[in-house]
């Protein structure tokens, strides 16, 4: 038995962690999983040993909020995702409230205080830890509970020590307080979640607009009557009928008449595909010429379009979190810092035989320079200056995971259509026949096509507007769908189309079949001219690589990063559009849904990014360890992808992954002066040269120390701006 659980709370991998131990510890549970981008558990349970209340129980006893999720509660996520938002939103700028004023009498009034100044501290401060700061104390209890410790432990920690020393100065009257510096790093940490927050608010928008592809209503001839009824009503052996324009409501095998068929949304493939009896028609793409009779085969949650939705779902619930590297420190950090500040407190009170107050100082200016505001700000000042540097050139990274992952790249792959290729077909062969040239072969294949809606009919009109060549009227046009066209120019009758439309007017092409093929081994779509009966001319159609494509991947191999191409075209189309892109490696004939299992072979070689621009590039996005979309793509690719490149240059690929590495460098120098500065000041906090040199960091110095720590942080971190991509 499976069942899902909507979850509020969880922030980080800590959280996922504590829920999945908690609940394999149950009794009846077989396996569980966290999805940390929809906020979900899916778990498998004996329903003989267990129930769904013991779960929520469980849950909800670590500290977080659960209920029962069904898989088709899109919306219910995208609401409550809004409302943890604004909650978070809200509690980040009332922490700020408090926080500045606080900041600005710790720091600009330090030698010269304002009357009752502490005081007025003390109770700026207190509402940022104890009302804002109390989901924190929470997570650190649970974490501590679990025999683990996570951010909030360290922030807990810190702030309590500096927040509790500064009640005690204020109660004592000796010594200096440390509120500014609780009351500011709680801030800067909700800052940081409130940014995680929104991106993760992208997951459900994704899923969103993937639904609103779905057709509402399908044609089904029941009893021999044409009838309209609700899409989710249709029944697997249903008659459907398609008209020009109208969607594809489910899969199904057409079983009368012919037509082209848009399948752009699910396939990336720009040009329509022709559609006959017996072919497959797959749900929610869009029928551009004719009418037809297809049997639905796939309904509901089988469609394809329902599958692409899933396989987003369970690839981002299966990407592993990052674990940040403060994280790691934190289980041995904190536990090391409390063993240092209690046997500094015994050593000089009870062996050394000091004073109380001298014990306590000593212990308290451990903790406080401990305190790690530098380890919180190592990470994220870095990602946020990496991130602004990326928009100015074009390239907007929704988070910091993708900026840590991308420099761990190993294998990249790049999808064809409108990602190494343009996107759209264009003509890149006129070859003129019978005392023809080229500017009368396209003068007359534009005037047959000013007439059509086909993308193919679209790329002919635009090259003849380039050349300027005169477009001529036109009489009797018929669409043939699958085809071609057929017309009259100045009482000459014209046929302009495949191979197919030549055999049925019994127009000969057999002396130019070798052109033909060709141009097909090239990956081009070849149209046909004739007069009357007479072949005077052909085109070669094609979707052509971009300009920046080769350099990009000699780039990238540069890096020795290995390149791979995927496409659904035939294995001659794809090894030659591979070669013109300089790549060496390439996947061909791939349907969409199996997309995602190359990146998975892939990912087991190393770090895997995806390139793509389509829908049914979005599963395979959201599987890659990092998905990168073109700013041309679709709206629910750019929305599963982690990496948009809004200039539509695969040269920002080369960009992003040196953008990554030079901000991973410098998150590794502010970790190192982070903990080189607590390595340092933390044994003189405790007196150790007290003895041989007289010195003794007081909880005052021990306070700037840490100021010090952060400021050098973050001036690392705008050194980045420097940084030339």
């Amino acid at each position: 038995m499976k069942t899902i659980i909507q979850i509020s709370g969880m922030h980080c991998a800590s959280c996922s962690t504590l829920i999945n131990k908690s609940l394999n510890k149950l009794d009846g549970v077989k396996s569980t999983n966290v999805n940390l981008a929809t906020n979900k558990v899916t778990i498998e349970y004996d329903e003989s040993r267990t129930n769904k209340t013991v779960f929520i129980n469980t849950i909800i006893g670590k500290g977080y909020n659960a209920i029962i999720a069904s898989e088709n509660e899109f919306g219910v996520y995208e609401n409550k995702q809004k409302k943890e938002y604004l909650k978070l939103k809200k509690s980040f700028f009332f922490s700020l409230f408090f926080a500045v004023p606080v900041f600005i009498l710790g720091m600009f009034f330090m030698k010269n205080p304002i009357l009752y100044q502490d005081i007025l501290m003390w109770v700026l401060a207190t509402p940022v830890q104890f009302v804002i700061a109390w989901p924190m104390y929470k997570s650190a209890l649970n974490s501590l509970r679990s025999k683990s410790a996570n951010m909030d432990t360290l922030i807990i920690l810190g702030t309590s020590a500096a927040y509790f020393h500064s009640v005690y100065v204020i109660f004592s009257g000796y010594g200096h307080v440390y509120f500014e510096a609780s009351a500011v790093l709680i801030t800067i940490v909700l800052f940081g979640r409130l940014l995680e927050s929104k991106a993760k608010g992208k997951t459900g928008e994704a899923i969103k607009k993937l639904i609103g592809l779905k057709p509402k209503l399908a044609t089904v001839i029941r009893d021999g009557i044409e009838i309209k009824i609700g899409v989710d009503d249709v029944l697997i052996r249903d008659n459907i009928i398609v008209k020009p324009g109208e969607k594809i409501p489910v899969d199904g095998i057409i079983i009368e008449g012919y037509s082209s068929i848009d399948e752009s949304l699910i396939t990336g493939e720009s040009i329509p595909v022709e559609k006959n009896k017996g072919d497959l028609v797959i749900g929610a793409t869009i029928n551009k010429h004719g009418s037809f009779i297809f049997k639905a085969t796939k309904v509901g949650a089988n469609t394809t379009l329902y599958q692409i939705i899933k396989l987003i779902e369970n690839a981002q619930g299966n990407k592993a979190p990052i674990q940040r590297f403060a994280d790691y420190v934190s289980a041995y950090f904190v536990p090391i810092v409390l063993i240092i500040a209690l046997s500094t407190f015994i050593s000089w009170f009870f062996i050394i035989g000091s004073e109380f107050q001298f014990a306590l100082m000593a212990s308290v200016a451990v903790l406080v320079i401990a305190c790690p505001c530098a380890l919180g700000l190592a990470t994220p000042t870095a990602i946020m200056v990496g991130t602004g540097k990326g928009a100015k050139n074009g390239i907007l990274i929704k988070g910091g995971e993708a900026l840590e992952s991308t420099h761990k790249i190993k294998n990249i792959i790049f999808d064809k259509t409108g990602t190494i290729t343009k996107g759209k077909p264009e003509i890149t062969d006129i070859i003129p026949l019978k005392k023809q040239n080229k500017y009368s072969i396209l003068s007359l294949a534009g005037s047959l096509e000013s007439n059509s809606e086909h993308p193919l009919a679209e790329a002919i009109v635009k090259k003849a507007k380039e050349k300027k060549v005169i477009l001529k009227k036109v009489k009797d046009f018929k669409s043939i769908p699958g085809h071609g066209i057929t017309a009259s120019i100045e009482n000459k009758k014209y046929f302009f189309g495949n191979q197919k439309l030549m055999n049925d007017n019994n127009i000969s092409f057999n002396m130019y079949k070798s052109e033909i093929i060709e141009f097909e081994e090239q990956g081009k779509t070849v149209m046909l001219l004739a007069e009357s009966k007479k072949l005077i001319g052909l085109m070669a159609v094609a979707d052509t690589i971009k300009d920046s494509s080769f350099e990009a991947i000699k780039q990238l191999k540069k890096l020795k990063i290995c390149v791979y191409m995927i496409t659904g075209d035939n294995e001659r189309t794809a090894k030659f559009m591979a070669k013109q892109a300089g790549i060496d490696y390439y996947f061909a004939e791939v349907l969409p849904e199996d997309k995602v299992n190359y990146v998975k072979k892939l990912q087991k070689k190393g770090f895997v990014a995806m390139v793509g621009d389509g829908i049914n590039d979005a599963p395979a996005l959201a599987q890659a360890d990092v998905g990168i979309v073109m700013g041309s793509g679709t709206d629910v690719a750019m929305e599963t992808g982690d990496v948009i490149l809004m200039k539509n240059d695969i040269m920002d690929v080369v960009k992003t992954i040196k953008l990554s590495k030079i901000t991973m460098n410098k998150i590794k120098q502010n970790m190192f002066w982070a903990l080189f500065y607590n390595s340092l000041g933390i044994p003189v906090a405790a007196g150790l040269l007290y003895p041989f040199m007289g010195w003794l960091l007081n909880p005052m110095i021990a306070g700037v120390a840490m100021a010090m720590s952060s400021v050098s942080v973050v001036s690392n971190s705008l050194l980045l701006k420097m940084k030339k991509l």
